[in-house]
């Protein structure tokens, strides 16, 4: 047995500000054979919990991290082997006898690997030179970014009414591996400015969009294919609509401005809320698995509201994007009249936008899933980043 058919089930790292994670529980037994895509452990942070699926295909030989442990970013926590480690001496596996000899040889084997194992250099320093957070100046103002991935066509991921970059916590490191991703907060959201400026008007889809490009600009990107969730996906058929020369493809996730209806009382109740009483029925319409709002996503939600300048910013966006419970801006034949290569993925639980939606975009690749409501990225991360990878790689 050789070093390269060993491995290792690390600890994930979701956001750029994760420095650890508590192990809640395995999903699977140890000798279980993994595809890619299994869901094997659940984790919990600061901020949200989730389950982390499988990278890599193999029997899962070791469980190395306990449940109920908080291990740092990058730890051990299991051990794969390829499910032909054990046919590697012929068929002498079927002796008992000589099965016990190699099993007690790959064990020694995978006990030095472990004692010897590190978590890699990156993960340990937290700040690793193609992934971090930064600002770009822009006439829209100062809007925040993460950017990640070093090689690969360039890809803008852009949140919904309300959100941030942290919305594509279990997207940003997948989708990496083989595309260079920005993701940023919109005017008004997370840490970008919350003035209205004059270049902003009114703060409606066109200023929106206007500032999207201009991040584009900021950061040299002069064509990019794009990713939105819900109001971001407006976003992203806006500006394709106003600039086709810019967006190499559509990737529209429980989007909106493919049809008038939209969850007012949803809307209402995230923009006025005050206190954690308040808002975590509002965020529970957000999920299929109302776990995934946990107290500390509520904590943080309540914080970003209660920074100077949001509250009139997501009560100018309510007005001007959804006013009285119907949305203002529909895209849907606009956006494919231009036959950009266009996506839609929906949670077939969506409480907030009708999924009957995706019907309205003609020549668009549509994707319904079960189990997942408005965060769809988030609840079926894997098949999302799958889904947008292909979009534009294949």
């Amino acid at each position: 047995m050789e070093a390269a058919n060993i491995t290792p089930v690390r600890m994930p790292k979701w956001g750029l500000s994760m420095a650890q994670g508590m192990l809640v529980e395995w999903l699977v037994e140890e000798g279980a054979e993994i595809a890619v895509g299994d869901e094997i452990m659940a984790v919990e942070t600061d901020k949200i919990a989730g389950t982390v699926e499988a990278a890599d295909a193999g029997i899962l030989r070791r469980r190395v991290g306990r449940t109920g442990e908080t291990y740092p970013v990058g730890a051990l926590l299991g051990v794969l082997v390829p499910p032909s480690v054990r046919n590697t001496v012929g068929d002498a596996h079927i002796d008992p006898d000589i099965d016990a000899y190699i099993d007690a040889h790959i064990d020694a084997y995978i006990d030095a690997y472990i004692d010897a194992y590190e978590i890699p250099a990156q993960e340990a320093d937290g700040d690793g030179e193609t992934s971090q957070y930064a600002f770009a100046d822009t006439p829209a103002g100062r809007l925040r970014y993460a950017r990640s991935g070093d090689a690969g066509p360039a890809l803008v991921l852009i949140h919904g009414f309300g959100g941030d970059l942290d919305n594509w916590l279990f997207n940003i490191d997948a989708l990496a591996r083989r595309a260079r991703v920005y993701a940023l907060d919109l005017p008004g959201h997370g840490q970008s400015t919350k003035a209205i400026t004059d270049w902003l008007a009114d703060l409606d889809l066109a200023g929106l969009a206007g500032a999207l490009g201009a991040f584009m600009d900021a950061v040299g990107l002069e064509r990019a294919h794009l990713a939105g969730h819900s109001m971001g996906a407006a976003v992203a058929m806006r500006l394709a609509c106003d600039s086709p020369n810019r967006v190499q493809s559509l990737s529209l996730i429980g989007p909106a401005g493919l049809g008038p209806e939209i969850d007012w009382a949803y809307l209402d109740g995230f923009v006025n809320a005050v206190s954690r009483r308040e808002l975590k029925p509002v965020l529970l319409n957000l999920f299929a698995d109302s776990a995934l709002v946990t107290r500390t996503m509520v904590d943080d939600v309540l914080r970003y509201k209660r920074m100077d300048g949001v509250h009139d910013a997501l009560q100018r966006l309510a007005a001007n994007l959804f006013g009285n419970g119907v949305q203002r801006n529909v895209l849907a034949g606009e956006t494919a009249a231009l036959h950009i290569p266009t996506l839609v993925i929906w949670g077939k639980e969506d409480r907030i936008i009708p999924a009957s939606h995706a019907e309205n975009i003609p020549g668009a690749k549509v994707e319904c899933m079960e189990g997942a409501g408005h965060m769809v990225q988030m609840e079926q991360a894997s098949r999302v980043n799958e889904l947008i990878l292909e979009q534009f790689i294949g």
